[in-house]
């Protein structure tokens, strides 16, 4: 099964770049599709209050009939003293199986960690080419996966790629994706040096087209098992390291969200479907 493990979704709300103005899937969807994609992981474009667009996602998500993922997005500082709160609601109530961390709002810190390590989901940071940040994270969390975006730097600074490079064989617990990745013979480095089992595919649609992001996996001309290990693999087999801590039990399910009204948020409720699946 293919997977992209980076997409954008719904509405930003501060109109000066196409990121923090709107990810509209309509036709990313039908991208997807041809390309043979199963399932993205989704969060939301730049917000100034990620509690309002993560409940926007999880609206998407609940209407895409497993297509989509979410993962929660949040603001190290600004959110900082409630990052908990949100991630519990998203996690326990929406079935969100992550997070997601942008270096231009903050880089993550302890509150995230804790909170990622508690439900063993993954962070997916945007290091935005301070590589050196991975450093302190994968060490001092071993038992939290981050996912690096775009080989470390969407800008294309190699000196950040390259140092995530490294990163990806010294630490187990450090994977990278490979959406926006133009240095191609950056990629073949790392399946080369740290092995095909730490690059994840990810388009960063709905700006990057799938279909396009997808080829350069192709072009690595890798075995049909080690390409299926990027394309899928790696990120289900993050995924699914999912628990809630036990406390917590099996108290909750994830509710629809009527589209139409706003105000019909689920709150997390006692369980009696079935189990969340992959």
């Amino acid at each position: 099964m293919i997977i992209d493990c980076h997409c954008h979704a719904g509405s930003g709300d501060l109109l000066t770049d196409p990121w923090n103005t709107d990810a509209p899937l309509t036709l990313h969807l039908q991208r997807m599709r041809a390309a043979g994609i199963r399932r993205t992981v989704v969060f939301a474009p730049f917000h100034s209050d990620y509690a309002i667009a993560n409940a926007e996602v999880a609206r998407i998500v609940a209407q895409s009939q497993g297509e989509l993922i979410g993962f929660a997005f949040v603001h190290a500082r600004r959110d900082a003293g409630r990052i908990g709160a949100m991630v519990e609601q998203a996690v326990v109530g929406w079935r969100f199986r992550g997070i997601k961390v942008h270096g231009s709002d903050a880089l993550p810190g302890r509150e995230i960690c804790e909170v990622a390590r508690r439900f063993r989901i993954p962070i997916l940071v945007d290091v935005v080419g301070k590589a050196h940040i991975i450093e302190m994270l994968a060490s001092r969390y071993p038992q939290v996966d981050f996912i690096i975006p775009h080989l470390g730097s969407f800008n294309d600074d190699w000196k950040a790629q390259q140092r995530v490079c490294d990163q990806l064989v010294r630490f187990p617990n450090v994977y990278a994706d490979t959406s926006g990745v133009r240095r191609f013979d950056y990629l073949v480095q790392a399946v080369e040096r740290a092995g095909a089992h730490k690059l994840l595919f990810g388009s960063d649609g709905p700006w990057l087209h799938p279909g396009l992001e997808l080829a350069k996996i192709r072009l690595l001309e890798l075995s049909p098992e080690k390409e299926a290990l990027i394309t899928g693999g790696n990120i289900a087999r993050l995924l699914r390291k999912h628990r809630l801590p036990a406390q917590m039990g099996r108290r909750y399910r994830l509710f629809p969200l009527p589209p139409q009204r706003e105000d019909a948020i689920p709150v997390m409720t006692e369980m009696t479907g079935r189990d969340y699946e992959l």
